[in-house]
């Protein structure tokens, strides 16, 4: 269509993972979704939402969010005015986009990473500045000052699940103009967190999602870490009634309930250590890994042969055509039984 917007109609959309059709017949360790199932509370949560006749359904949720973020505060430590909830941190990766950057002005952020970042970049005419990484897994070539509007950096890394440290993160914020995103998707499976660098540095904005450790990818669920007037800002660009009312008592509950959370980020960290350290006495290089994912090459270097015949198998891992990743694979942590037998097939494939 000739009316599309130059952009719009050269662009590529980002691909997500592979879902099967008939997901029982599989096991699916290519999105990184939890193995293990949301907090009880939130089932409690949205069935109470609902009611006996879903009579609450008809009405609009809380535009503000004002609960949740409330909730989120306190557990973060910070006021209520430096939280954003967001249908999902895709939604806050957007905004953060359309606040910061005007069309033809400049984002960055580290490739390989999280490949959405682009799309949305190219969404809004924005030219995108790449940075590579060195072989300590520090950014390459990243100059003393970056003048771009937006860098993006995501810790702990996708794909890679290596993370940045504090100190580090602390580093480049004083060499950027503009504003550094620190996307920490994965953060809860991690050691440590760039949370309080939010208040000690003003250009610093940290998000997170409700996918990945609270088991809510099904409810589109994130949020922001920022300073009061950032969070003003994005609160005048989102729609105005982005969440659902099922969406934000569950994430209300989930965020209530931290002995659920750590129960299962503890089995997902023991059975991740555990089946790195297998796949290293098979021969497969494994970088350390803060995320609920692996990155691991097999020792000829030929990640499609595995990938094609672990799918034969009906095991779903992430495969990679990009040049800087094709000899290796991303898995998701499955649960020890799951792991086992991928691991069975891995071996069996050699």
């Amino acid at each position: 269509m000739t009316l599309l917007r130059k952009n719009i109609a050269a662009m590529v959309g980002y691909v997500p993972g592979f879902q099967p059709e008939n997901e029982a017949e599989w096991l699916k360790l290519n999105t990184n979704e939890n193995p293990y199932p949301p907090s009880p509370e939130v089932g409690k949560a949205i069935l109470a939402e609902v009611g006996t006749d879903g009579s609450n359904l008809r009405k609009y949720p809380d535009a503000g969010s004002h609960e949740a973020r409330k909730v989120a505060a306190e557990l973060y430590g910070v006021d209520p005015s430096w939280v954003i909830m967001a249908n999902g941190s895709d939604e806050l990766l957007n905004n953060l986009i359309r606040a910061f950057v005007g069309e033809g002005e400049e984002l960055a952020f580290v490739h390989p990473s999280y490949s959405y970042y682009a799309t949305l970049a190219e969404i809004q005419g924005v030219k995108i500045v790449r940075f590579g990484l060195d072989d300590d897994y520090r950014l390459a070539d990243f100059p003393d000052r970056y003048t771009g509007k937006l860098f993006f950096l995501t810790s702990p890394n996708a794909p890679l699940g290596f993370r940045f440290t504090n100190d580090y993160i602390r580093d480049i914020a004083s060499r950027c103009d503009g504003v550094l995103v620190v996307d920490e998707a994965y953060a809860d499976f991690a050691d440590t967190s760039a949370l309080d660098l939010v208040s000690q540095c003003e250009n610093l904005i940290v998000t997170r999602t409700f996918s990945k450790s609270y088991s809510l990818a099904g409810m589109r669920l994130g949020l922001a870490i920022a300073r009061p007037e950032v969070v003003e800002a994005l609160d005048k660009i989102r729609d105005h009634y982005h969440i659902d009312r099922l969406a934000l008592v569950a994430a209300q509950a989930a965020l209530l309930d931290q002995g659920w959370l750590l129960e299962n980020l503890t089995k997902i960290r023991k059975t991740r250590e555990w089946f790195s350290t297998e796949l290293r006495q098979i021969g497969y290089r494994v970088i350390p890994s803060q995320a609920n994912f692996i990155f691991a090459t097999p020792p000829d270097l030929d990640a499609e042969r595995v990938y094609t015949e672990l799918f034969e198998r009906k095991i779903l891992v992430r495969f990679f055509t990009d040049p800087l990743l094709k000899h290796g694979l991303r898995i998701s942590i499955g649960t020890r039984e799951e792991m086992e037998k991928t691991l069975v097939a891995m071996t069996e494939i050699g």
